[in-house]
């Protein structure tokens, strides 16, 4: 077995009983997104271990074959996006190891959101409807699904019924909305669970999603 990926931990209390894996985009970090954690409001209630791992470090042939953090190389820029799927085959192996160590740690499957930003929210959709294990819920912010027409059908992944909650800016220039909103569409015509929201926002998130973001988690983990 790999070495676990390194990641930022946050423990909004003691002996956590869920988790939040969250996955940064391109040329970020697992610090990306600690911040966030405040701002979500989360139910005192909650004890909530966020699990924010660092990709590992790779060139990037759209950016000049400049080294960074990335879970997968991207060659173009086009709408369809031409990328490394070896790249993704081994992020995905190494998101599935994330959540099989807070299984290990006591953290039901149930109990485990996976969330993913940009190029974070690519693997994030990889793994979830590739894992065995059924998790609480999928967060997909500012990000597109690659190869989606081999996705399985809802009634044979097991998270066919897991809700998964997209959200896009409508200003976005990285990722072009009607990405978000041809993954939602293909996941419904599939059955999934799927639930979208359009914000007027560029490639970032703004705080009235925030606030959205954590009635949906306290939602699902409550």
């Amino acid at each position: 077995m790999t070495k676990l990926l390194p990641s930022v931990l946050v423990e909004t209390n003691e002996q956590p009983d869920s988790a939040i894996i969250w996955l940064h985009g391109l040329g970020s970090d697992g610090h990306d997104f600690e911040s966030l954690v405040p701002a979500l409001s989360l139910l005192p209630s909650l004890k909530v271990r966020f699990v924010f791992p660092h990709a590992p470090r790779r060139p990037v042939t759209i950016n000049g074959g400049m080294e960074m953090r990335a879970w997968y190389d991207i060659y173009e820029m086009t709408l369809e996006r031409t990328v490394d799927m070896e790249n993704i085959e081994e992020s995905y192996l190494q998101v599935e190891q994330l959540i099989q160590d807070q299984i290990d740690k006591g953290i039901a499957p149930n109990r485990i959101i996976l969330a993913g930003f940009s190029q974070g929210g690519v693997i994030a959709y990889q793994t979830a409807l590739r894992t065995k294990h059924i998790l609480a819920g999928i967060l997909e912010l500012s990000t597109y699904l690659v190869k989606g027409d081999q996705a399985p059908e809802a009634d044979t992944c097991p998270n066919g019924q897991t809700p998964i909650l997209i959200h896009h800016g409508s200003q976005d220039p990285v990722v072009a909305p009607v990405l978000a909103t041809q993954a939602r569409e293909l996941l419904v015509s599939k059955g999934y669970s799927v639930s979208y929201q359009l914000y007027d926002m560029p490639h970032s998130v703004c705080p009235e999603q925030v606030q959205d973001i954590s009635h949906w988690i306290n939602a699902r983990l409550a």
